[in-house]
């Protein structure tokens, strides 16, 4: 396809070239005069002529309209379905990465919410997925780089698609509290046991998102109020948490690490292992899998398998600690 464009060009250029040296043979003109007839002529512009043609320059002017409208025609199509081409190779390439995600992030809805969500993973380097049927957006997410999928998020289809069976959560931030919490019971019939995280606008959606299953509701406006507060009266402990949150410029991170059931770790002491005197990592809270919290766990507290360790450290510090309990 590609080939036959150039060689449209290619030709497009010969009809400029030859009609430049006929108009300098047939009428005598100059060169410019003669290029400048040459190009309004097979554009079909309208001008009048720059000087009267004799009975020959007329039937070479009418042969060279006709082969350069036609040449522009055929170079205006083959351009047009090279671009769309373009943009089908492109989904087809997205569509086949997403077959091949596992352990990843559904985020249905790419709007204002969802777009700060996508940027804030895609900066993790988590693995996700993004589903927006919007066509305007779709536009946006072909120049950038991350996964998508053109459809409705609240079709059981779509949602297949985008590996909800293999997915670790999905969040849900769609236009409406109806499409969220349809979104919702969707995801949790297919996939009972996947973490989803929604938005609710509404005071009485909250409780219709608890029914459909939503593991964690977000209320934003609530969520703002009370960071305008925090900033007004404590406004450092605000300033550390941004830090915390990878906000502040600062190498430190607080992350939620799952201790794996072939980890070095488990059965050690946490003054046995190498997180804080190698890693420098301070091990915060512990989530037992029977449910126990442990906050500030002490010296000879035991790793045991399937804990959730609250950790913050540096990322350097944090990323070892990642691959030792994986």
């Amino acid at each position: 396809m590609m080939k036959q464009f150039t060689l449209a060009l290619a030709f497009l250029s010969l009809i400029i070239a030859i009609g430049t040296t006929g108009y300098v043979i047939i009428e005598k003109w100059d060169i410019l005069d003669a290029f400048y007839m040459t190009i309004i002529s097979i554009t079909t512009t309208g001008f009048s002529e720059i000087r009267p043609l004799s009975p020959m320059g007329r039937l070479f002017t009418t042969s060279l309209i006709v082969f350069g409208v036609g040449t522009f025609a055929y170079i205006g199509g083959r351009g047009m379905q090279i671009l769309l081409e373009q943009k089908l190779l492109r989904r087809r390439r997205v569509n086949k990465k997403v077959v091949n995600l596992n352990n990843h992030y559904i985020v249905c809805g790419y709007g204002r919410l969802g777009r700060t969500i996508c940027h804030e993973l895609y900066d993790m380097k988590v693995p996700f997925v993004v589903i927006e049927k919007k066509e305007s957006l779709i536009e946006e997410l072909m120049q950038s780089s991350m996964l998508f999928l053109h459809g409705d998020a609240t079709h059981d289809d779509t949602l297949q698609k985008a590996g909800i069976k293999k997915a670790r959560g999905l969040m849900a931030v769609l236009a409406t509290d109806a499409d969220n919490v349809y979104l919702t019971l969707s995801a949790k019939v297919l996939k009972p046991d996947i973490f989803v995280v929604t938005r609710a606008l509404e005071e009485e959606t909250e409780r219709k998102l608890k029914r459909a299953g939503a593991d964690r509701i977000v209320k934003p406006y609530d969520i703002g109020a009370t960071r305008m507060v925090h900033l007004l009266t404590r406004p450092g402990v605000v300033d550390f948490m941004d830090v915390v949150a990878s906000k502040g410029g600062h190498d430190l991170g607080l992350e939620e690490i799952v201790l794996g059931e072939r980890s070095p770790l488990k059965g050690h002491t946490l003054s046995s292992s190498p997180i804080r005197q190698d890693m420098n990592v301070i091990i915060v809270a512990i989530y037992r899998e029977n449910g126990e919290f442990i906050y500030n766990p002490i010296s000879s507290t035991v790793l045991a398998a399937n804990d959730r360790l609250i950790a913050i450290g540096q990322t350097e510090g944090l990323t070892k600690l990642n691959e030792m309990c994986s």
